[in-house]
């Protein structure tokens, strides 16, 4: 008799088309063989990512779904998936065995049938902590490498302004821009994170812009000599104060805009003669858009953590039912680098 299991998942009961709220999502509950059928893998759910573009996809309508199959809309209801790293309970693939880890495209659950074609790769976790494949090297990791290096096209000795610097991908990309030899500012929403951001991950400076009335002068403060590289994770003013003081020939990485997911925000408007005259490139990118980097990207970054020359920042809460908390804490400004859920003990 085939063993079965009560697999306990979030879901969105509706579409969410502007700011989340934890009554947006319930805890839902199915059934799961335990006996995986060919090349199926079953897959206990340990920790998994919480991310802000999740929001485009819980969305009714939205650009962002129809660009790339990991975009793609969430149906209420259904089980969400994200990334993350757990182990194998029962698997169909010959390079995959009961008890390995993990890591790949998971769900908001506690167990993952993984079907045929799902990216699930085995794991070695190389002496370092588990949350750190979800982290720094997972798709933050990805996205702050390959935008800093492949987009921003980085010379030493730049100035580099940072976004949500305190945040999964802005954390990285500061610290990638100083292990460069870039003079980097960021800017948070708390002065404990400008705090953490000089003191624990080496930025040149920082400031809360919530304590800023006009962020144009306060990044001519900053950057007086003006900025070459403005890695954007926010949208809206920030980005049009970043073009007002870029250089010529300046640099801008649109990775998000966090300021305008929930459609309460203002959207970026910024300086279009500024753009032409300073010859201003402004580049959106994914993640996806450098797994070409990949293996270059965990070597560098592993050796980095390993060695102390960059922290990981994770802050993780526990147990299925705090998905929808972690989620919608985002859109506040709770999290302090990447917002992870433990969904069960290693």
């Amino acid at each position: 008799m085939m063993e079965e299991m009560k697999n306990r998942f979030v879901a969105i009961k509706y579409n969410i088309n502007g700011a989340p709220n934890e009554c947006d999502f319930e805890i839902k509950s199915e059934t799961i063989c335990l006996s995986a059928r060919s090349k199926e893998v079953i897959v206990k759910n340990l920790y998994v990512s919480v991310d802000p573009y999740q929001l485009n996809r819980m969305k009714a309508h939205s650009s962002s779904q129809a660009a790339i199959s990991f975009a793609t809309a969430i149906t209420p209801g259904q089980g969400i998936d994200t990334y993350g790293v757990g182990r194998v309970v029962s698997s169909g693939r010959s390079d995959l065995a009961k008890d390995d880890l993990v890591v790949g495209l998971l769900t908001w659950g506690e167990y993952t049938l993984a079907e045929p074609g799902r990216l699930l790769n085995k794991l070695d976790p190389m002496d370092l902590p588990l949350p750190y494949y979800v982290g720094p090297l997972g798709f933050s990791g990805v996205t702050a490498y390959g935008g800093f290096y492949e987009v921003c096209k980085p010379k030493k000795g730049e100035s580099v302004f940072v976004s949500a610097a305190s945040g999964s991908v802005g954390s990285l990309v500061g610290q990638y821009a100083k292990l460069f030899g870039c003079h980097v500012v960021g800017c948070a929403g708390s002065q404990l994170k400008v705090d953490l951001l000089k003191e624990k991950l080496g930025f040149d400076d920082a400031f809360n812009y919530k304590d800023e009335t006009d962020l144009k002068s306060a990044l001519k403060r900053y950057f007086p000599e003006g900025i070459d590289i403005y890695f954007d994770n926010v949208g809206g003013k920030m980005l049009e104060a970043a073009v007002a003081n870029m250089n010529t020939f300046g640099r801008v990485a649109v990775c998000g805009a966090i300021s305008e997911y929930t459609g309460g925000g203002r959207k970026a408007s910024p300086d279009m003669l500024d753009v032409v005259y300073k010859r201003i490139t402004i580049q959106g990118f994914l993640a996806a858009d450098y797994l070409k980097c990949y293996a270059d990207f965990i070597s560098t970054t592993a050796e980095h953590l390993r060695t102390g020359k960059m922290q990981g920042l994770s802050d993780i809460s526990y147990g299925v039912e705090s998905v929808p908390s972690a989620f919608v804490g985002l859109f506040r400004g709770d999290n302090i680098g990447k917002r992870i859920v433990q969904i069960a003990d290693e």
